[in-house]
C-alpha cells in the first residue's frame, strides 16, 4: 500500500508551467489586491531615500559620490532585503494564505543570510553576463528560488544557492519563459498611463511565487511505503 503525501496548504493544484503560474498569480492578485498594494506602497516609501540620493548624486563629483555611495549602502541593507519580504508575502498568497504587511519583517529572522545571498547572487549573475550574456541568463534562472529559500526555509546563503540550483532542474526553461512573458506585461502596464506598472509588477511577482510553490510542492510530494 502507498500513501501520497501532500504538503500543499491550499486546494489549488497546478503544474509548474508558465501559463498555469501566471494564471494562479492573477487569481491570487485579484483575491488579495488591496493587501499586495499596501505592501508595495510601503516598499516604495522605504525606497524613497534611494531615489532622492540618486538625484542628489548629480550635483557634483565629490558630494555626488558620497551621497551615491550612501544610497547604494541603504539600498543594499534596506530596500534589497525588503524585496525578499515582498517575495515571502506573495509566496504566502500562492499557498492560499492571506499576505500581511508584517510579512515584510520576516527578513529580520534571517537578515544577514539574506544580505549575503543577495550579494553572492548578484556577483554570480554579473560574472555570467560578462561571459557573453547567455550564461548570465541561465544563472539567473537557476538562482530564482534563492530568495524564497532564505526567507521561508531560513537557509543560509550558500545552502539556499545550492538548493535553488537543484530545485530548478527541469524548471529553468519555464522560469526563462516566464521572464519573457513579463516583458509584454510590463509594457502593457507602462502604456496604461504608467499606473498599470504597479499591477504588472504584482502580477509578475505572484507568478514567480507560484512557480516556486508548485516546484516545491512537487518536490516534497512523494510516494512512500506504508508501515
Amino acid at each position: 500500500m502507498i500513501i501520497q503525501e501532500n504538503t500543499g496548504q491550499d486546494n489549488n493544484e497546478y503544474p509548474p508551467e508558465a501559463g498555469a503560474c501566471y494564471s494562479n498569480g492573477l487569481k491570487k492578485l485579484s483575491k488579495y489586491f488591496i493587501d499586495f498594494l499596501l505592501i508595495f506602497i510601503i516598499v516604495i516609501v522605504f525606497g524613497i531615500p534611494t531615489y532622492v540620493l540618486s538625484w542628489v548624486q548629480s550635483f557634483g563629483e565629490s558630494i555626488g559620490f558620497a551621497w551615491g555611495l550612501f544610497g547604494y549602502i541603504y539600498g543594499f541593507l534596506v530596500t534589497g532585503p525588503l524585496e525578499y519580504g515582498v517575495s515571502f508575502a506573495f509566496l504566502k498568497a500562492a499557498r492560499g494564505e492571506k499576505p500581511e504587511v508584517k510579512d515584510l519583517s520576516k527578513v529580520l529572522e534571517n537578515y544577514w543570510n539574506i544580505i549575503l545571498a543577495n550579494l553572492l547572487c548578484g556577483i554570480i549573475v554579473f560574472i555570467g553576463f560578462v561571459l557573453f550574456i547567455i550564461p548570465g541568463i541561465y544563472l539567473l534562472c537557476k538562482l530564482a528560488f534563492v530568495r524564497y529559500l532564505v526567507v521561508d526555509e531560513k537557509m543560509d546563503a550558500l545552502k539556499a544557492i545550492q538548493e535553488s540550483w537543484n530545485m530548478t532542474n527541469g524548471h529553468a526553461l519555464t522560469i526563462f519563459l516566464m521572464g519573457l512573458l513579463a516583458i509584454p506585461i510590463f509594457i502593457a502596464g507602462i502604456l496604461l498611463f504608467g499606473i498599470g506598472i504597479i499591477f504588472s509588477a504584482m502580477w509578475v511577482e505572484a507568478a514567480f511565487a507560484s512557480i516556486y510553490h508548485a516546484a516545491s510542492s512537487s518536490r516534497k510530494s512523494q510516494v512512500i511505503p506504508a508501515i
